[in-house]
């Protein structure tokens, strides 16, 4: 079991303190949802715990079954296990799909390069999963993609690339009612894979970032944590959601939504 803590965490942006002190702690085969306000610091937590040059880490820890991640790059946290899907997806022109992904398997130790085939149709079976064509195997990452088909994309590659712990920054974002519910269902797949995990991975670990709780009718969270101006204000169970679908988050801005 692999076991995501978060101490403490501070981090700032462009000198301007943003998260204050925040701790959670997420294992595998378990979501737990991220839920606020615009601007309360939700992306801020995903890029920080990634490693994003932007975002200045001022206290705090943040370790992966025990071995710190801030010390380290991204592409070292990466390779431990740790994925971001990120909200907004970029183009990656001349990088094909299966490009990114066996580099991607090979800095994981998952796969020597040897067995090409193997590796295409198992991207390709991911596709199939999320409504994409066979020949998004071939394409370059994101190019001429709509924001749906690059959120779907995200999601084959963290079903391809079995990570240990995925932070979803928005994911719903930008998804019809249809496609988030396949985008989720793979996602749970992954969390909660009825005893037999795809290629023998453990189950999946999720921080699911979102401010509504559609996302979580479909991709259910064992813990939800309310996170307003930077600080964790509230920790509860999935009906916490629900209470924030009714109530908004009002109750915690002191009235001011704005």
């Amino acid at each position: 079991m692999t076991t995501l803590s978060v101490a403490g965490l501070t981090v700032a942006v462009g000198g301007t303190e943003i998260l204050h002190g925040i701790d959670l702690e997420v294992r595998s085969g378990e979501v737990h949802a991220v839920m606020g306000p615009n601007g309360a610091g939700k992306s801020t937590l995903g890029h920080a715990l990634m490693g994003h040059p932007g975002f200045e880490v001022m206290n705090g820890s943040a370790t992966l079954d025990g071995e710190d991640l801030l010390g380290l790059p991204t592409w070292r946290r990466a390779a431990l296990g740790l994925f971001l899907a990120q909200q907004h997806p970029i183009e990656l022109p001349g990088v094909r799909l299966v490009e990114l992904v066996s580099a991607s398997l090979e800095a994981r130790e998952r796969y020597d390069g040897s067995d090409r085939g193997s590796l295409i149709e198992r991207i390709a079976r991911a596709a199939d999963e999320l409504g994409l064509p066979p020949s998004i195997v071939e394409q370059p990452v994101n190019v001429g993609a709509s924001g749906g088909e690059r959120k779907r994309l995200e999601t084959l590659q963290l079903a391809v690339l079995e990570p240990s712990i995925a932070l979803l920054d928005e994911l719903d974002s930008g998804l019809d009612i249809d496609a988030m519910r396949e985008v989720a269902r793979r996602i749970e797949l992954s969390v909660r894979p009825n005893g037999n995990a795809p290629n023998g991975a453990e189950p999946l670990g999720v921080l699911a970032i979102t401010h509504y709780n559609r996302l979580l009718t479909e991709l259910r969270p064992d813990r939800v944590h309310v996170l307003v101006r930077g600080t964790i204000v509230e920790s509860g169970g999935p009906e916490l959601a629900l209470t924030l679908e009714r109530t908004g988050y009002g109750p915690y801005l002191e009235g001011d939504l704005t």
